[in-house]
């Protein structure tokens, strides 16, 4: 086989940004990119949850309002797009369904599931482990410092197939998050250049978090 028709036969890439992303900030941002650039990604889905399962003790802001905040904030990246698959689901909204319904609309690409590495260590307390990890690879964002050696020896032993399928990227970005920022808001302190200016309007606007 030629080495240009063997090129041609590699599956595409599509990394899968999930998340309450309430509110979306500069760090994840810097993840999708990073992540982009460093695994080849043709384009990034954010996808706002809508009803998470693990998030049931703190009262989430309304799924329009964060599908409103993405759409804003990654409005001037061309390889960047917001979906409602999730926002419109009734009941809670589980991965595994997410990814099955990706993987039916996007047949010809490899999945990457991007999020904080820290939320892998929950990760066979979420429904269908087994099949998610059939269904998608793993990125790992991690904070600067973040130690990922105990996590990832203990999951060498407990699931090879997850830990082939799993990799990490440091971004320093990451040092930002949404509690620290709805905590600011609540307490009437500048939350200016932790995330786009759009969504720090809309914020404003719409009185969120006070």
């Amino acid at each position: 086989m030629k080495q240009s028709d063997q090129k041609s036969t590699l599956r595409k890439r599509l990394g899968i940004m999930g998340g309450t992303f309430d509110p979306i900030h500069y760090g994840h941002l810097v993840a999708a990119e990073t992540a982009r650039y460093k695994f080849d990604l043709e384009r990034v889905i954010f996808i706002p949850s809508g009803a998470p399962p693990h998030k049931t003790k703190r009262r989430i802001s309304l799924p329009e309002f964060r599908y409103q905040m993405v759409s804003r904030a990654i409005a001037d990246n061309d390889f960047f797009e917001v979906s409602r698959i999730e926002i419109e689901r009734t009941g809670l909204t589980y991965t595994v369904d997410t990814l099955r319904l990706l993987k039916e609309k996007y047949p010809n690409y490899e999945l990457y599931f991007i999020t904080g590495a820290d939320a892998f260590r929950e990760i066979f307390t979420w429904r269908s482990p087994d099949e998610i990890i059939e269904l998608t690879q793993f990125i790992g964002a991690s904070r600067p410092g973040f130690d990922a050696l105990d996590f990832l020896s203990q999951l060498q032993q407990q699931s090879p197939r997850f830990y082939q399928r799993m990799h990490f990227m440091e971004v320093p970005a990451l040092a930002i998050s949404s509690t620290d920022i709805r905590l600011r808001v609540k307490a009437g302190q500048s939350i200016r250049y932790l995330l786009p200016e759009p969504v720090r309007l809309f914020i404003q606007k719409n009185g969120i978090y006070k």
